[in-house]
């Protein structure tokens, strides 16, 4: 990279989602169910579903939610803080995957209802990107990066931004709905990181 080259990163916005393992559709929907897709994601083999679920916590409940396809090894419910707040659950902010000690929650499908007893996080804002993006950026997988942006006369950083590499991905900046109102940004703009800046690329590995 040259020393004035900034390196733009598509963002996404995510609304309150859940990735559930096959065993758990089934009691939601019916036995040997299969999600319908309603269209592919950004990041390669993954979809939004047609089928989508009711969130039911202690103090209130979020309907629609849709199921991220394909049916995963692990149930995992991501929210915002405004999410966990409506449903009266204390959500930790987390890695994806990091779901040891995490409250449940009560899912609600059309056939049942089904208790997860951990897997409910804020997630960490992350960076998705390929191999070749990580060579041309100088960073690797779970390295921290600050992103900076610029949306409608408001500027906001993102530090230690965790990164995620892998053949399978797309360039793209993952926030959830908070953090995008707070900051303005909408899915389709960009945020900025810069090879160049002193701090920018931090090496450490996350605690």
């Amino acid at each position: 990279m040259s020393g004035r080259e900034q390196v733009r990163i598509p963002v996404a916005i995510s609304a309150p989602h859940v990735y559930l393992t096959a065993d758990v559709i089934e009691e939601l929907f019916c036995d040997k169910y299969r999600l319908h897709v309603q269209s592919p994601l950004s990041q390669a083999m993954q979809f939004a579903a047609e089928e989508s679920v009711t969130l039911i916590g202690p103090r209130g409940r979020i309907s629609n939610v849709r199921i991220i396809g394909p049916p995963r090894s692990a149930n995992q419910v991501e929210v915002s803080k405004s999410d966990a707040l409506t449903l009266g659950i204390d959500a930790p902010v987390r890695e994806s995957g990091d779901l040891a000690g995490t409250p449940g929650i009560l899912i609600a499908g059309p056939r049942a209802s089904a208790r997860l007893h951990s897997g409910v996080i804020r997630p960490l804002p992350h960076v998705h990107m390929t191999p070749a993006d990580a060579a041309r950026f100088n960073v690797k997988d779970h390295d921290r990066v600050d992103v900076v942006s610029a949306s409608n006369g408001r500027a906001a950083l993102f530090q230690k931004v965790i990164v995620h590499v892998s053949p399978r991905f797309r360039l793209e900046l993952h926030l959830n709905a908070d953090e995008g109102s707070a900051t303005g940004l909408r899915s389709g703009d960009y945020v900025l990181l810069s090879a160049t800046n002193p701090g920018t690329i931090n090496q450490d590995q996350p605690s």
